[in-house]
């Protein structure tokens, strides 16, 4: 269950994608997330399923990773399509007894699961390819105007990262705590959905209380590196934008520019 969740994995390489600066494939994120809300049309999705073949393969990130991700919200992803091929109205093509599945509804309801897909894929592939420091001095540079209005742009950044990379670990920790109780006789795979709910209740304890000591442990350890927030912080690697960095802004941005265009004009 939990084993499958690889949002806020790191995924090491050197590839184009993981030599990008991090405000960049930040960026590049938030374009693709515009470009797959702003579609009306399933054949549009070609350009982006292709954009996301093109990352995974340049990073040479396993696809049974990505796999593994959409697998983690298959709940999510079958409710959202069965609430849409019965709730459209249109022409219907099957009756069963109140239920109506119409051809509107069977469309938007694979529209609708791509669009999950798609945004599931698309934000483990910016963990995969990009380093918890990375990320959060990406963050940080992009939050870093607001600063001068009082916004906390550096502890944000470094909130939403610790966040990120602790998701798979607090996962693995409810794998292990699940293994441990299942071995004392627990069960959490039989009976119906609401039933399994129930069982995973006895797993928040010691889940809460593993949280809470990882929490504390990080926050020694990083009083005792002195860190004091972001004032007066220096950086071994400092961002800098090269010639690829500009090239893959203005080449998303035109992209961006041109699924506007189509939106608006057809």
């Amino acid at each position: 269950m939990f084993k499958d969740i690889t949002l806020g994995q790191y995924f090491p390489g050197n590839s184009f994608v993981h030599r990008l600066d991090p405000r960049v494939k930040i960026y590049g994120l938030f374009v693709f997330l515009i470009s797959v809300f702003i579609v009306n049309n399933l054949l549009m999705y070609l350009p982006l399923a292709f954009i996301l073949w093109g990352i995974t393969y340049n990073a040479k990130i396993p696809v049974r990773l990505l796999l593994k991700g959409i697998k983690s919200l298959r709940f999510i992803i079958i409710l959202t399509f069965l609430i849409n091929i019965f709730a459209t109205p249109g022409e219907v093509l099957v009756k069963f007894w109140i239920l109506n599945i119409t051809r509107e509804g069977l469309y938007f309801a694979t529209f609708m699961g791509l669009r999950l897909i798609f945004l599931v894929t698309s934000s483990s592939l910016l963990t995969l390819t990009t380093s918890p420091i990375a990320l959060t001095d990406g963050l940080e540079a992009i939050m870093k105007p607001l600063s001068k209005i009082g916004f906390p742009s550096h502890q944000l950044a470094m909130m939403m990262t610790i966040a990120l990379r602790f998701i798979p670990t607090l996962f693995d920790e409810a794998t292990k705590i699940m293994k441990s109780q299942s071995a004392r006789g627990a069960d959490f795979e039989s009976g119906n959905i609401f039933k399994r709910a129930k069982n995973l209740v006895p797993l928040l304890v010691p889940l809460f209380i593993n949280s809470f000591r990882r929490a504390d442990e990080l926050a020694t350890a990083m009083e005792a590196r002195c860190y004091h927030g972001g004032e007066g912080r220096t950086r071994l690697n400092e961002l800098r934008f090269d010639r690829k960095d500009y090239v893959t802004m203005l080449l998303m941005t035109l992209f961006l520019a041109g699924y506007i265009l189509e939106r608006v004009l057809l």
